[in-house]
């Protein structure tokens, strides 16, 4: 029989999309969040309002779990001193949670973790983080968090480089980074459901013929996308933001914010 699952995050755009879906596949939830829940309550999911600072309430919320699913935290670029305690000091709170009660972590990461690197590239998830702001540079720190406590303690972990998981993609960029909302639950549905992973980097995206990205873990957990951006083709290509930044790399307009270079930097991050 499955433990229960931990969601966090819960009351965010993703987390609404979870939780209904991991209930309706029969899970035993526990949904958190610093915000209320909006939403009616599936009869085998809970609610309780709790911080990711808070590291007492997460061990008390994680008692028994065998999967924490952390999508809580900050979601967008933001200044460091915001990202700092809920995807810094929050992942560290879960990660212990998880240590303590042998449960497997199914991380949201982000493209912005590597989101300077430029689009005429193409990446394997062993690629060299390149992260695009604190927002992309937290998620960089939580999947090497993921690597470390495989390595130390043999936490499993399934760190998912979401893309852009929207109802649909609204421009030429999301032509390559689209993960529709199906796509998504499924997804973390396998990563919950796997007889085992170790530590495992899996792109967040739906298939689409323009993807950046390739070979990943996702053979672990039998999962393969159904979805694609590729239908909204003809009304989206061409529909480009307009600014030089965000066009040439793949983290698109969070590489533009506060951006001050005169010129790009190199393709090879360690050149000269």
């Amino acid at each position: 029989m499955t433990r229960p699952v931990l969601l966090t995050g819960a009351s965010g755009a993703l987390g609404r999309q979870l939780a209904p879906a991991l209930a309706a596949a029969g899970l035993t939830l526990r949904l958190t969040d610093i915000a209320p829940f909006p939403d009616a309550l599936a009869a085998n999911a809970s609610f309780t309002r709790a911080d990711l600072e808070d590291g007492v309430a997460i061990l008390r919320l994680a008692e028994g779990c065998g999967t924490i699913v952390h999508f809580g935290g900050v979601s967008v670029e933001r200044p460091f001193e915001e990202v700092l305690g809920p995807n810094i000091r929050g992942l560290y709170h879960i990660y212990e949670a998880a240590r303590r009660e042998g449960a497997r972590v199914v991380f949201a990461s982000s493209n912005h973790t590597i989101g300077f690197h430029e689009r005429k590239v193409t990446l394997d998830a062993d690629c060299p983080f390149r992260p695009d702001g604190f927002y992309g540079l937290s998620k960089a720190y939580g999947e090497l968090m993921g690597r470390l406590y495989w390595d130390k303690h043999g936490v499993e972990n399934v760190n998912l480089r979401i893309g852009s998981s929207f109802p649909r993609p609204v421009d030429s960029r999301m032509l390559s980074t689209w993960l529709s909302y199906a796509d998504l639950c499924r997804l973390v549905l396998r990563c919950i459901l796997a007889e085992s992973t170790g530590h495992a980097v899996i792109w967040g995206a739906s298939d689409n013929s323009r993807t950046w990205w390739r070979r990943d873990h996702r053979g672990r957990i039998g999962w393969a996308p159904a979805d694609t951006a590729d239908v909204f083709a003809a009304e989206l290509e061409g529909k480009l933001s307009g600014n030089p930044v965000s066009e040439r790399y793949q983290g698109g307009a969070f590489c533009a914010i506060e951006y001050s270079r005169k010129e790009p930097s190199p393709a090879d991050p360690f050149a000269d």
